[in-house]
């Protein structure tokens, strides 16, 4: 085994599990470390999307008790009923456009300019919303409505390109829509678990006749240190959202982008 690709893989799983949910897009990120370690062949975008699943377990551990708590009163509770119908809506859009222009989007957005541009353009729009944004009441994410859900979703669908983020995309959308912040990032955790599960899925199976079994110490290390480090960085990202805005992510997008533009161009 090359221990030179498990290194990459540790450091791709490092980068996965602090980026996947703060809003500075963990596949741009992936794209722009991946290009730098020379780790760009065909299995490499199979792993990029595998080791998503570590950050999503992260999640699920994080709120075990709020995923129990849903799935048990989802037949006769009508706040988990509410709860699961509001992240349907605000999971569709995104799916839907994926499965239509998946394979475009690989082919034509997947790379290190389009990251760039993304990465400033996203970083601008944030610091504009945080700007006009008026701070909302507190709430939390069983008394989000179907609209204020449909918006995140269909703010969600600009994360289909890279640089953009996910979590931005879905925390701006909550944010325009009425939601605090804390409120807004705490759905946009609970919303990727259906939306990067079925991604993830859908690339390993498409993909799958590629790999072999000399790829699974490299998914596993990327996994695990995917998992850990998102673990840790929810705790603290949800801790610095109660009482933070997110105008330092915006300038952290801009000053990352210029340098992929200056250095991919």
């Amino acid at each position: 085994m090359d221990l030179y690709l498990l290194w990459v893989a540790f450091l791709l799983g490092i980068v996965e599990g602090v980026t996947e949910f703060i809003p500075v897009s963990s596949t741009g990120h992936l794209i722009l470390a991946a290009e730098l370690l020379n780790f760009n062949d065909e299995s490499s975008k199979v792993f990029e999307i595998f080791i998503q699943l570590g950050a999503i377990l992260a999640v699920m551990v994080e709120y075990k008790k709020k995923l129990i708590q849903t799935f048990k009163g989802a037949l006769y509770e009508k706040v988990s009923q509410n709860f699961i119908v509001h992240l349907f809506i605000a999971f569709l859009p995104a799916a839907i456009m994926g499965l239509l222009f998946h394979k475009m989007i690989k082919f034509y957005l997947f790379n290190p300019i389009i990251v760039g541009i993304s990465l400033v353009i996203g970083g601008f729009i944030m610091i504009l919303i945080e700007k006009k944004l008026t701070i909302k009441t507190k709430m939390n994410v069983d008394q989000i409505t179907k609209k204020q859900a449909l918006i995140v979703g269909i703010a969600q669908c600009f994360a289909l390109i890279p640089g953009v983020s996910r979590s931005a995309s879905t925390i701006m959308g909550g944010l325009i829509s009425g939601l605090d912040r804390k409120t807004a990032t705490e759905f946009s955790f609970f919303l990727a678990i259906p939306i990067i599960f079925a991604a993830s899925i859908f690339d390993l199976t498409t993909n799958f006749s590629i790999l072999n079994i000399q790829h699974v110490p490299i998914f596993l290390i990327g996994f695990i240190t995917a998992f850990i480090s998102a673990y840790l960085i929810i705790k603290i990202f949800i801790r610095y959202v109660a009482n933070h805005d997110f105008v330092m992510f915006g300038w952290y997008r801009i000053f990352i982008g210029i340098i992929a533009i200056y250095y991919f161009i």
